[in-house]
């Protein structure tokens, strides 16, 4: 033991420990740390591919983190956050897309906006608050003001050829 340069004697009050040295031959590959094997590096997928979803969520959980919300921020939260965003903006832009294919236009403006969210139930009541520039008013005439119609008119047949009509020939 004493002519192997791998093992050292440490003095210690406590009985003598031997402390073995081991030395690795040859070279470490370097990179492969945590991973198994140590083929060529997969490409990274964000969180957002994983879950399927268009809108991001590492950004969502900055700002939440940013925010301070809360302390800590779970790594789920962002996730379903982002989900749920994803689904009210199809959702508005599906209603939206719809009003201006009703007003015989390609291009979604925020007046097709404005009436595909208070036209629809939920929305609506989701966003009861939310005043959306340039996106005008929705179009309502109070009763009162609309002309009345008189008992005559509603009488009298709009056409006389159709009110003195010929019985059919046989």
């Amino acid at each position: 033991m004493e002519n192997n340069p791998t093992v050292r004697n440490r003095p210690s009050r406590k009985p003598k420990v031997v402390v073995v040295v081991m030395e690795t031959g040859g070279k470490v590959k370097k990179g492969a740390a945590g991973r198994k094997g140590g083929g060529p590096k997969k490409k990274p997928v964000s969180r957002s591919a994983k879950a399927g979803l268009q809108f991001p969520v590492g950004r969502i959980g900055r700002y939440l983190k940013k925010g301070r919300y809360s302390q800590r921020v779970g790594s789920g939260a962002p996730v379903y956050l982002a989900a749920v965003l994803e689904y009210l903006a199809a959702e508005v832009l599906e209603l939206a897309g719809n009003a201006a294919r009703d007003n015989k236009k390609n291009r979604i403006i925020p007046r097709h906006v404005l009436l595909a969210v208070r036209n629809d139930e939920e929305l609506g009541k989701l966003l009861a608050g939310v005043t959306i520039a340039h996106g005008g008013v929705l179009p309502n005439i109070n009763p009162v003001l609309l002309p009345k119609k008189t008992e005559k008119a509603a009488k009298e047949p709009k056409s006389p050829s159709k009110a003195t009509k010929s019985p059919k020939k046989a």
